[in-house]
């Protein structure tokens, strides 16, 4: 009797904390010139009954299409695309309620601003149509100052169309905080940059660059939990770079691709990790609307392991669960939030059949 009495009240401890092992918090970035979007969304979901609950909704941005949480969830911050007048925003971020309050912005003076990072002290912003990249200082309250310094890339590369010239596309701080790399699609580079968070002026100094193969597009990057690899995505031909990164330098590895049909159009968008490392995944969009999985080597070089179709159009950023139970994908042409269950020892996907409507969704961030 004692034993089965034991055994109910064991029972009754662990159901609750399973239930809550598959709900998570989502914040989403989304384009809201479709007219099917109106800001960023705040959303719970419960991924063992699919109920997703939206929290909130901010609404004083045009286009904000990529944000930023900061270390302590007290802030968010997101680009808004709008040509000429492109800006930056700065929102107090409520995590228990998920709650978005805008506090202020700030012209970004490049046009089409695509990506956003944030340290203790600075927000930087990739301006893809501008070519360049925007450094804001962060008041004591959240709030951006005006732009700090502004650093214009020149040049080009092969493609006539979309290579005349530079197209910033990524800024991504290495995982010490000493460096951000930045991710050139118009001239095919990746530049290192050293960052000082004390100095009055020049911020960030060029320190390297590494030139990738000519017509590909770098886009976006990730870096592994030891912060000695790097892996790149170029959107143009769906090259994957494996590249060593040592101290503020950087050296190829391994290049490989998510190409692997033939007669498709190619718009590679996406790269993560997985949360142990042993699996890597990136989109691409195009006529592919696929997303593909690489296992990882002890050296970090990738091995092409399954290619699955996404289940919209235009996949864009996407996201896997911190537990990496689930991996969710942004399909921003179909207005949809897939969701796909991960075999955690395989790394193969499984659509669930379930999705998140959501008009034009672009970044995906658990908090």
């Amino acid at each position: 009797m004692m034993r089965t009495l034991l055994f109910s009240v064991l029972i009754c401890l662990i159901l609750p904390l399973q239930a809550k092992e598959n709900k998570y918090r989502l914040l989403i970035g989304t384009y809201t010139n479709t007219g099917k979007s109106e800001g960023i969304y705040t959303y719970e979901i419960d991924l063992d009954k699919f109920v997703f609950t939206q929290k909130s909704v901010a609404k004083e941005m045009v286009n904000p299409s990529y944000l930023a949480l900061t270390t302590d969830k007290k802030y968010v911050y997101a680009v808004s695309e709008s040509g000429t007048a492109s800006k930056t925003g700065a929102f107090a971020f409520d995590e228990p309620l998920g709650k978005l309050s805008f506090i202020n912005s700030s012209d970004t003076h490049g046009s089409g601003p695509c990506f956003v990072s944030a340290t203790k002290h600075h927000v930087i912003t990739a301006n893809y149509n501008g070519g360049s990249i925007s450094v804001f200082g962060r008041n004591e309250n959240g709030s951006l100052t005006d732009v700090l310094q502004l650093i214009q890339h020149v040049g080009g590369s092969i493609d006539p169309i979309r290579q005349t010239a530079p197209h910033v596309h990524q800024v991504k701080f290495t995982l010490d905080g000493k460096y951000l790399l930045v991710n050139d699609l118009g001239t095919d580079k990746v530049t290192v940059y050293s960052y000082n968070p004390n100095a009055k002026s020049d911020i960030l100094v060029a320190y390297d660059s590494i030139q990738v193969k000519a017509g590909s597009g770098p886009r976006h990057l990730t870096f592994s939990e030891d912060g000695k690899r790097v892996y790149l995505l170029q959107e143009m031909d769906g090259t994957i770079t494996v590249l060593k990164l040592d101290k503020g330098k950087l050296t190829k590895l391994q290049e490989t691709t998510v190409v692997k049909k033939t007669d498709i159009e190619t718009g590679a968008a996406d790269i993560h990790l997985s949360p142990d490392e042993r699996f890597l995944y990136a989109t691409n969009r195009g006529t592919a609307n696929d997303i593909s999985c690489f296992s990882v080597t002890k050296n970090g070089t990738l091995t092409f392991v399954q290619q699955y179709l996404t289940g919209g159009v235009g996949p864009r950023n996407f996201s896997l669960t911190p537990d990496g139970k689930y991996l969710l994908i942004g399909n921003q042409r179909t207005d949809n939030i897939t969701i796909f269950k991960r075999n955690t020892k395989t790394g193969e996907l499984t659509n669930t059949g379930k999705s998140l409507e959501v008009g034009a969704p672009v970044c995906l961030i658990f908090y």
